[in-house]
């Protein structure tokens, strides 16, 4: 795993909303996850009232939540949490890609940042590293990129 994370302090930026689309599956996980971003978002000074949180049933149903976010025109950036755990069966591997290609067309194809905050990973202990334990926690990350590619979207648009 690569020890190399971004180091730039987080742009100041004003009135904008992010909503979080949490997948249920794995929601031990998940819910650190969330919370991880959830206190990144308010140690940033962004009011409860600007973040919208919703629930799908598992990882591949992000992808149309973030879509449906999406056409409301209410937000700056989507953030997407979610937890796929290696099993015996080749099922990781199609709910990554379809996770990862759903999210990726969604960049693509829209003019709002499609934040990835699934963990895909081999046991439940690389999960839990991530989501609070002793590798930080993955939401509060998302969380960041979030706020650096909504002003990231405001610089362009100004150009």
């Amino acid at each position: 795993m690569s020890q190399h994370t971004p180091t730039s302090s987080l742009p100041r930026i004003k009135d904008f909303r992010i909503a979080i689309a949490v997948s249920e599956w794995n929601g031990h996980i998940t819910g650190a996850l969330r919370d991880g971003a959830l206190d990144t978002l308010r140690s940033y000074g962004m009011p409860e009232k600007d973040v919208t949180v919703v629930s799908v049933p598992g990882a591949v149903e992000l992808t149309f939540a973030a879509s449906k976010l999406i056409e409301t025109g209410s937000y700056d950036a989507i953030i997407i949490i979610g937890c796929v755990i290696k099993g015996d069966t080749p099922h990781f591997d199609y709910v990554c890609q379809s996770v990862t290609q759903g999210m990726t067309s969604l960049n693509a194809d829209c003019d709002i940042p499609v934040i990835f905050g699934v963990l895909t990973v081999n046991e439940e202990r690389q999960a839990l590293d991530r989501a609070g334990g002793s590798l930080g926690n993955k939401g509060a990350e998302a969380a960041e990129t979030a706020i650096k590619m909504v002003a990231l979207n405001r610089h362009i648009d100004e150009l």
